[in-house]
């Protein structure tokens, strides 16, 4: 039987020879290919400063940690972070480790992303002064609405982090998301576009931050530069730690490896390739399934976004189940995942949240109740995509 994946990833020649090539240098931890990582991507992203990290929940509490060491007033710990419900829920575990309070605003009615305007609510309903930082998530590839978000953390003094995760390339108001923050946060996850398995990166502009993020996630070690040390005398005070073994605050284990590092430069070379075979996936897709929109809410086509994947929306007139939509999906070969669920109302780890949200978040709600998402990545054939289309009219709705 034919299986249609969210995500995947095809090994091929040249992802063979880069890890070979660090297999022969012996050399498996953090080195040359991490650094060229972090150069390439940050002309990619259109930044200063990249740091790799094993995951792109590590960048996220990383930065937030390091928000907290060198900005103690404007970022003190226990302070409150405004963030969405809907995301997968990673985003919130990193707040909650860096500790640090999650609040959540309702997304827009019509689309995935956090609402400006329900930010705004929140921060004239409570005392603004609670709060240190606003972090939306760039949701299936969408960019959330980063100019009026701007506005309202300058009016209020608060940082603004990013978690662009999904929407490696997406492009917003002419520039790529995660150059639009004090820091963001990619993850290079199996199912996203750009594939290296467990990887992530932080990206800012601020230097300072980076070096933090860079000790934080290396178990708060100081990076000590190895030259100065040379032709000293060794009896002189600074010698009574070994080099690198220094540590200034408390920090992670977060280091990543060379082999991910070398898995990634490759796949960035065709970064641009893989960015447009999803937005041509994405919109044969769309106009395959158009004929369905009395049933389904379609996702708007846009060739500035760099799409995770195609989510669709269960309307009222469905006549069917959620659940008994992807069951039968999966009985035919095509992998789906729900729409991640609004995290107080859904998800068991923030049950002790659900009386407070109660009815806030009806937007939320109804999208991680309603939604889901299957592949429009770059390896789907036109057969695979033709596969889906008719899955849908001819297995689930008997259309054709």
């Amino acid at each position: 039987m034919r299986r249609i994946k969210v995500g995947d990833l095809r090994i091929g020649d040249a992802e063979r020879q880069a890890v070979m090539e660090v297999l022969e240098s012996e050399i498996i931890s953090e080195n040359s290919k991490v650094s060229e990582f972090e150069r390439e991507w940050s002309k990619y992203v259109g930044v200063g400063q990249s740091v790799a990290m094993n995951s792109g929940t590590s960048a996220i509490i990383s930065g937030l940690k390091s928000l907290q060491y060198i900005d103690v007033e404007g970022v003190p710990g226990g302070s409150k972070v405004i963030t969405t419900p809907l995301t997968y829920v990673a985003t919130v575990n990193a707040i909650v480790l860096s500790g640090l309070e999650p609040v959540f605003a309702d997304i827009s009615e019509h689309g995935f992303n956090i609402s400006p305007d329900s930010i705004s609510s929140i921060l004239e309903e409570t005392d603004p002064a609670e709060y240190s930082v606003i972090l939306p998530v760039h949701l299936i590839g969408y960019p959330c609405e980063m100019g009026s978000i701007a506005k309202i953390a300058g009016r209020h003094g608060l940082k603004v982090v990013e978690d662009s995760a999904q929407a490696h390339g997406t492009i917003y108001n002419g520039r790529r998301t995660g150059s639009l923050s004090d820091f963001s946060a990619f993850s290079f996850y199996i199912a996203h576009n750009i594939q290296a398995g467990e990887f992530g990166a932080l990206c800012t502009n601020d230097r300072e931050l980076s070096q933090m993020a860079r000790n934080v996630k290396s178990n708060g070690r100081i990076k000590h530069d190895p030259a100065r040390f040379m032709g000293e005398d060794p009896s002189e005070d600074k010698f009574r730690y070994d080099m690198g073994f220094e540590h200034d605050v408390i920090g992670y284990n977060f280091k990543c490896s060379e082999i991910h590092s070398a898995l990634a430069i490759v796949q960035l070379s065709r970064a641009e390739e893989i960015r447009k075979r999803r937005l041509e996936n994405f919109r044969y897709l769309r106009e395959g399934l158009e004929d369905l929109e009395e049933m389904f809410e379609l996702p708007e086509y846009d060739d500035d976004v760099s799409y995770f994947a195609f989510p669709l929306v269960l309307r009222d007139s469905c006549g069917q189940e959620r659940e008994s939509i992807r069951y039968r999906l999966f009985k035919m070969g095509i992998e789906t995942r729900p729409m991640f669920g609004c995290i107080p109302s859904y998800h068991g780890a923030y049950s002790h949240l659900r009386r407070e949200y109660e009815g806030r978040l009806p937007n939320a709600e109804r999208m991680g109740r309603a939604g889901f998402y299957f592949g429009c990545h770059q390896y789907l054939t036109r057969d695979d995509l033709d596969y889906v289309i008719d899955a849908f009219h001819e297995e689930l709705f008997k259309v054709k």
